[in-house]
């Protein structure tokens, strides 16, 4: 296997309120992490920079993750332990008010894959040569797409495609959708912020995926794409090859 992760400003916004990251731990497993950051005067980044390196530190520290529910308990416990430290934060800080971040994550071991989502940063798995979504958006225009209230089409280019219902930050309490992929025999795994899906479809992600170029000139490329469109967000990636030789 092997992985590169990227984030990016984009062509519009002046700082950057990403955070990404992929660890392996010693026993051979990833955990792969996108967090878009929300808030005025820089809380963004705070907010996002706290979730991943949180998550990250704390694995990177295990031995091995355990069980499939034992990596439940493990994503829950710590996403509502940072959820309460971005509070926290807000608190203790008068121009953070407002601070919070979305959070998608992809756990993979022997066993089992996970992906763990809170906002509208997203999660997708390559599997012959497709790119299927695993996570669901947490937004106020997807709620209404669901319960028949507005269409795919009209929801594309909605005046509140971005307004959130669930982050992190937000809420004294939140729950973190987590999806098992029965079928772990895929050929990637890929995670990235809104900056990207905004940008650029399903379909003309797929084809720089299975481009045959090195992992990283498709992260790369992808970004590249989505700034060449715009780039009217901050833009990260994670992608994490499972067909390839090498090691991360």
């Amino acid at each position: 296997m092997k992985s590169f992760y990227l984030t990016d400003v984009g062509k519009v916004r002046s700082h950057n309120e990403d955070s990404v990251t992929i660890i392996k731990n010693s026993n051979e497993e990833y955990l792969l992490m996108v967090a878009d950051g929300m808030g005025g005067h820089r809380a963004g980044e705070v907010a996002s920079s706290l979730a991943v390196t949180h998550l990250g530190t704390r694995f990177k520290n295990m031995s091995s993750i355990g069980s499939k529910l034992d990596a439940a308990k493990w994503l829950n416990d710590n996403v509502n332990e940072i959820n309460q430290a971005i509070l926290d934060y807000a608190n203790n800080h008068e121009d953070s008010k407002g601070l919070g971040t979305t959070l998608v994550i992809a756990l993979l071991t022997k066993d089992y894959l996970l992906f763990g989502n809170i906002g509208d940063s997203s999660g997708f798995v390559l599997k012959n040569h497709k790119l299927h979504k695993m996570t669901k958006d947490h937004t106020l225009v997807n709620l209404l797409v669901e319960a028949g209230n507005l269409t795919e089409e009209q929801a594309k280019n909605h005046p509140k495609k971005n307004v959130l219902m669930k982050a992190l930050g937000v809420c004294e309490k939140v729950d973190l959708d987590l999806i098992d992929v029965v079928d772990t025999n895929v050929d990637g795994i890929l995670l990235c912020s809104d900056g990207l899906t905004n940008m650029l479809t399903f379909e003309q992600i797929e084809r720089v995926l299975k481009e045959d170029i090195s992992i990283e000139d498709k992260v790369k490329k992808i970004i590249r794409k989505c700034n060449m469109r715009g780039g009217t967000d901050n833009i990260s990636v994670a992608y994490l090859d499972m067909k390839s030789g090498c090691e991360l």
